[in-house]
């Protein structure tokens, strides 16, 4: 909160610390690294201006919801049942905080235990936790649990088919630790279970890989959990929750910790955020597992209540005993997201994948027979594919974009190898005249290159 203060309230403040000026409060800033000019402030707006200015700024805004959206990477345009909203707005949830004493919260922590039983039932894992951030820190707090597995070990290995930014935050995390983060390579779309087995030795913390992956394609998750199982190392996933309602569950191929982004489970793509982290594990590590668990118990007049189990978090227990700094979790989200998948249920959970599964398949022949793009990599893939499109260039997509389409996420951003790639995603939203109009599209805008072509040449 920002609370407006006078000169004179200044002053007293100044009087108090000992300092007659604010210069003199700030002298000890190297002046190499001040600001040596004034601010270009522009003049203060009316309400009424502001209003109109901050208007027009959200205007601009290419949202999901104006446009047929393609996107993904992480973030994906998926339905959310009214019922989410309904419930996720109203005020004790709303407005309600981190419950650090368990017995003023009894609604949220009942909420946050009905989370973790269904990310616990969905990965076919032991033990969730309250939720984390979003799904690139969970990768990294993933990591951070297994080194405390393992702590004599120095050396992580990730392939480049996980999400290149939940690479960039991990590396962010390890970065002044002692330990080595080995990327292995991917040309093939996917990593290689034997590349994995050379790699793996005495020294690996931990494997982690991304199933779906980053480009779409689908991992080998089992050989790979083999392969660092076999070396004492452990095996973690990051996951794409809506996936599970078809493909296995990380329990059943002897993950150790499954991460995901849970943006999909109920909550809007929002321009990216806020979102959700989920977590879950074997029950072997759970002393080892960040940021807190709820528990269910019964009080003193034998009443079912609910308790935070464990609390082994910076803001519970003294600093080097706390497995994590995460300083809370997103409760009003996990909320969502078990609202979610309780209004689905198993059943309308494989519905969802197989509407993904089919309709992405049928935006890739399209795309591929139609518009005349081609699949970038010969692997089976579940609602998102890459793309790789002769004489791209990246003012196509904003070509695209003026005719109403997200049509997807160029991959040269990351992987300058792929800058002729684009990959893209389809959720149960999308219909057939969706995705033909955005065959027609590329199919219109190659028509007009060919046509600037030909102008060129005469």
């Amino acid at each position: 909160m920002y609370i407006l203060n006078t000169p004179e309230d200044q002053r007293a403040m100044l009087d108090k610390i000992g300092v007659k000026s604010v210069e003199d409060l700030f002298r000890q800033v190297p002046g190499a690294v001040r600001l040596g000019r004034p601010l270009d402030v522009p003049r203060a707006l009316s309400e009424m201006e502001l209003t109109q200015h901050v208007q027009a700024l959200a205007a601009a805004n290419q949202s999901a919801d104006r446009t047929v959206c393609f996107l993904g990477g992480g973030s994906y345009d998926h339905f959310i049942p009214a019922v989410v909203d309904a419930v996720a707005g109203r005020s004790e949830y709303y407005t309600a905080y981190t419950p650090y004493q368990a017995e003023a919260s009894q609604g949220s922590l009942q909420a946050f235990f009905e989370f973790q039983t269904l990310v616990c039932q969905l990965t076919g894992l032991d033990v969730a936790n309250a939720s984390l951030y979003e799904g690139g820190s969970a990768v990294a707090e993933a990591v951070i649990m297994a080194m405390n597995v393992n702590p004599k070990r120095r050396k992580v290995l990730i392939p480049e088919s996980v999400h290149p930014e939940y690479r960039q935050v991990l590396a962010t995390y390890l970065a002044d630790l002692d330990v080595h983060v080995q990327t292995l390579p991917a040309p093939d779309g996917f990593l290689d279970p034997d590349d994995l087995r050379r790699a793996v030795d005495d020294d690996t913390i931990c494997v982690v890989a991304q199933h779906p992956n980053f480009f779409g394609c689908l991992e080998e998750p089992q050989a790979l959990a083999d392969a660092a199982h076999a070396r004492g190392a452990l095996f973690v996933v990051s996951f794409y929750p809506i996936s599970l309602g078809l493909l296995k569950r990380p329990g059943q191929y002897t993950a150790d910790i499954a991460v995901a982004e849970g943006q999909c489970l109920g909550t809007p793509m929002s321009y990216g955020g806020p979102v959700l982290g989920l977590m879950a594990c074997r029950e072997e590590f759970v002393r080892k597992i960040p940021g807190r668990l709820v528990g269910q118990t019964t009080d003193r007049n034998g009443k079912r209540c609910w308790v935070l189990t464990m609390q082994t978090r910076e803001q519970h227990i003294r600093r080097e005993k706390a497995t994590s700094n995460i300083c809370t979790n997103q409760g009003l989200l996990a909320l969502r997201a078990t609202v979610y998948l309780a209004a689905l249920g198993p059943q309308g959970l494989k519905e969802t994948a197989e509407l993904c599964l089919r309709k992405a398949h049928y935006a890739a022949e399209q795309l591929t027979q139609k518009a005349g793009l081609r699949l970038r990599f010969n692997r089976p893939f579940f609602n998102e594919f890459t793309h790789a499109v002769s004489d791209f260039k990246p003012n196509l997509l904003s070509f695209l974009l003026n005719v109403g389409y997200h049509a997807g996420l160029h991959l040269g951003r990351w992987y300058p190898a792929l800058n002729d790639c684009i990959n893209v995603a389809v959720t149960e939203k999308r219909t057939r005249a969706e995705i033909d109009g955005l065959a027609t599209a590329w199919q219109t805008q190659f028509a007009v290159l060919r046509e600037a072509r030909r102008e060129l040449n005469r």
